[in-house]
């Protein structure tokens, strides 16, 4: 049986927007947004929060001028082609979706309906636009690809364990075929500061665990984890794998450290997700998507845990204190 979950843009919110002429329309406009996470994952509901909060913010108020259907992909590419299909059978006005697989799918479902994607690596080699400055489809939307992070992952763990000389590249192929933008700088970096770099493609639990368990036979050895739905949903046990080993690691997200990771820089995602409600908001008021141009991320977010620091025996640099968005004591 369809499964609709239509929810208030802020439950039981007594706050109130000035209202623009647009909002006064008649017809109450839909969304349909798709969260490429399971439900109960606390940063698929920041995502989704963030996003009808900054709605709000912008004039859109359930019971006023907007319903919202939510869907949930859980990370599984059957649930997120069954959720996309869902949502678009209902033809709202606009869907906002999150990560390439949950994209993919939706624009499999529709070139018609407008299309707002967040956290996507390449929207042009994935056949969502044409290109970033002139979209030319019903998809726009916010990229999370910034190569030069690859780089700044290898001076990060070099900075934190200088005596790292060997680093392995953890990802998923499936779901990370994104890792060729940062391969280069990943190279280039590892080769200025006379790092061997190896590639570990993995795609279930026991590749990690082997994976893992071989770099730590290495002396001076490192881990980079790449940004990707796999590694993201198996974090907990990477980060732990990596901290029994004692192997110093740089992750993609600050879900990592809070979870016990030494260190993340990644791609503020939930910022993302801000710019994206501007852009549904734009479509709502009449602007197509082809004339949004993609555009880039602008914030990034660098993390630090004291507390697995001082496990794997490591001084943090005051360097890095000073300039750490946030620091897990």
């Amino acid at each position: 049986m369809r499964r609709r979950d239509f929810i208030k843009v802020i439950a039981g919110s007594a706050i109130t927007w000035p209202l623009t002429t647009h909002a006064q329309q008649d017809r109450v406009r839909r969304i349909g947004v798709l969260i490429a996470l399971g439900e109960d994952d606390p940063q698929g509901q920041q995502q989704a929060q963030t996003l009808l909060q900054s709605l709000q913010e912008l004039g859109w108020k359930r019971g006023t001028n907007l319903e919202v259907d939510l869907r949930w992909g859980g990370t599984n590419n059957e649930r997120i082609q069954m959720m996309a299909k869902e949502l678009v059978a209902e033809q709202p006005d606009v869907i906002q979706v999150t990560t390439t697989p949950a994209t993919a799918a939706v624009l499999h479902e529709t070139r018609t309906i407008s299309v707002v994607f967040s956290i996507v690596s390449d929207p042009v080699g994935g056949g969502f636009v044409a290109s970033l400055s002139h979209p030319g489809g019903n998809a726009t939307g916010f990229i999370n690809i910034e190569s030069s992070m690859g780089g700044k992952w290898v001076e990060l763990l070099k900075e934190i364990a200088p005596d790292v000389s060997r680093v392995t590249l953890l990802f998923d192929p499936a779901t990370g075929p994104q890792v060729d933008y940062y391969r280069g700088p990943i190279e280039a970096a590892a080769q200025s500061l006379a790092i061997t770099l190896k590639s570990a493609p993995v795609g279930d639990v026991a590749a990690i665990e082997t994976e893992i368990a071989a770099t730590a036979q290495e002396r001076r050895a490192g881990l980079i984890v790449h940004p990707d739905i796999f590694t993201y949903t198996h974090r907990d046990l990477i980060v732990s794998l990596a901290n029994r080993a004692n192997l110093p690691a740089v992750y993609p997200f600050t879900v990592f450290t809070s979870a016990g990771g030494l260190l993340s820089y990644g791609v503020d995602l939930l910022d993302l997700q801000r710019r994206a409600a501007g852009y549904v908001d734009r479509i709502l008021k009449g602007t197509k998507p082809e004339d949004l141009p993609v555009q880039l991320p602008t914030k990034f977010e660098l993390a630090v845990n004291v507390k697995t620091a001082k496990t794997l025996g490591l001084a943090i640099p005051q360097s890095l204190i000073a300039t750490a968005d946030e620091v897990i004591q």
